[in-house]
């Protein structure tokens, strides 16, 4: 795993792009705080930027770092979850303008997959996850459903976890100002 660790911070801190697996399906990924590799997976995905990207951070430490206000609920309901659980947040600063939904809300999960939460840590910033696909085509749950067009398309594909089926996808709560949170999927 460190080798697979070290040359995906390479990637990451050269603004590239990277195939990757986490806690849900596999992900295309690249720094968050990146407008240009962001971009760049938007044009992996054929997906139109006015169209949100979910954001991977290693802890709550960093969540706070880009969010300003985490209500005591939400902060209580992401201490006690041990499910995959995204979380739409308002008024995220210090993240990619291109992240960011035109409503000035950020798709954010604190990530369990234990690869991801040391590349992340490492990294010392978030990294965008989203599926490997390209964009209205079905979701891959393995690596080998992953098209090979996508494969082709990204700078570096982590050797790790190709062997598993993760059919599992996220829960996504929305949260407002006023800290309250409305359940998008469960």
């Amino acid at each position: 795993m460190i080798n697979e660790l070290n040359n995906s911070l390479h990637i990451l801190r050269n603004q590239q792009t990277l195939l990757y697996p986490t806690d849900t399906v596999w992900g295309i990924g690249c720094d968050a705080t990146s407008e240009e590799a962001v971009a760049t997976v938007f044009k992996i995905k054929q997906r139109s930027e006015s169209k949100s990207l979910v954001i991977l951070v290693d802890s709550i430490v960093m969540l706070k770092k880009y969010i300003p206000k985490v209500s005591k609920a939400v902060l209580e309901l992401l201490e006690k979850t041990t499910n995959p659980t995204t979380i739409i947040y308002e008024n995220p600063f210090g993240l990619a303008k291109n992240v960011v939904a035109a409503d000035n809300t950020v798709a954010i999960r604190i990530v369990q997959n234990e690869f991801c939460r040391l590349l992340i840590n490492q990294f010392g910033k978030p990294i965008v996850s989203t599926s490997a696909n390209i964009s209205g085509n079905q979701t891959p749950k393995n690596f080998k459903e992953i098209e090979q067009s996508i494969l082709d398309s990204v700078d570096y594909v982590v050797n790790l976890q190709r062997e598993e089926v993760n059919e599992k996808s996220s829960t996504i709560l929305k949260v407002n100002e006023k800290g309250e949170i409305t359940v998008l999927r469960n």
